[in-house]
């Protein structure tokens, strides 16, 4: 299928990293979300990607323009979904936002858009299954920053299509993204071990094992990660991981028990960058 115009379902850390990747790409780009003032926001930062590409001679000043000119921002769910060839949610984590955003896909989309939901966890199989046409659903998980971060993964739900799989792949491919193939489980691929290296780096933290800094610096250095798992928690936000683990705990067992220290310090309200405190204060 030709793809020509591309739909992101809320402009938050991804969905606004997304849509700049589609647009760059020479997509025409749509970025749907229910606050106008989280669009507004999420316009200045994919423009403040395009700029910092053109100061690192990565891009033309004309170029970056001409991307910025092809996203289109809006408040209107149907208005967004109206004619579109490609939809991606990427939706927060909560299954109930993402079955919502499924409804209305349903209700505006064209029947042939490729569906794309960027879940990096929850079961797309249950959300296809919300669809007159669940064949033409499967994962997208993209990586944060999407502009720095090469990986997309691609999973197929119970149902997809060869031709679904191999639409998003070129959409992918097109965006400058490499591309895994994955069967859907829980987690993925990369979800399921990131949250296990970051849930044992809590419980080491909680048990006094290391400060943060020294086992961030231990991973980096010694494991070549080129982040250490409470930088990366705190980037990610530590709800969002708090999430993805209560949900593999329910459905792959105790080992992923979230650790303690970390429902505290998401009770306590330190959510990571966006909040200006995590495992560390910014």
């Amino acid at each position: 299928m030709d793809v020509r115009t591309v739909t992101v379902l809320g402009a938050g850390t991804m969905g606004h990293g997304i849509a700049h990747a589609a647009a760059a790409s020479g997509f025409e780009t749509r970025l749907y979300d229910v606050s106008a003032a989280q669009l507004e926001r999420a316009r200045d930062t994919i423009a403040g990607i395009f700029k910092a590409g053109v100061d690192r001679g990565k891009i033309s000043a004309s170029d970056a323009d001409a991307g910025l000119r092809r996203v289109t921002v809006t408040t209107g769910v149907g208005q967004a979904l109206d004619g579109s060839d490609f939809v991606i949610e990427a939706a927060p984590e909560r299954i109930e936002l993402k079955l919502g955003l499924f409804a209305d896909i349903d209700r505006h989309a064209p029947r042939h858009a490729v569906v794309a939901t960027n879940t990096s966890a929850l079961s797309i199989t249950e959300m296809a299954g919300t669809l007159a046409n669940p064949s033409r659903v499967a994962g997208m998980h993209f990586f944060n920053p999407v502009h720095k971060m090469k990986l997309v993964e691609i999973v197929r739900a119970l149902e997809s299509s060869d031709e679904t799989l191999e639409t998003i792949d070129r959409v992918a491919t097109s965006m400058g993204k490499d591309t895994v193939h994955v069967r859907e489980a829980p987690g993925f691929i990369t979800t399921r071990v990131n949250a296990s290296i970051g849930n044992e780096a809590f419980y080491m933290l909680m048990e006094g094992v290391a400060s943060a800094r020294d086992i961030d610096k231990a991973l980096k250095l010694g494991l070549n990660h080129p982040m250490g798992p409470f930088e990366l928690v705190d980037l990610v936000g530590l709800d969002t991981r708090l999430s993805i683990l209560e949900y593999l705990h329910r459905t792959l067992g105790e080992k992923y028990r979230p650790c303690p220290l970390l429902v505290q310090y998401v009770k306590a309200g330190r959510l990571g960058k966006k909040v200006g405190k995590g495992v560390y204060d910014y």
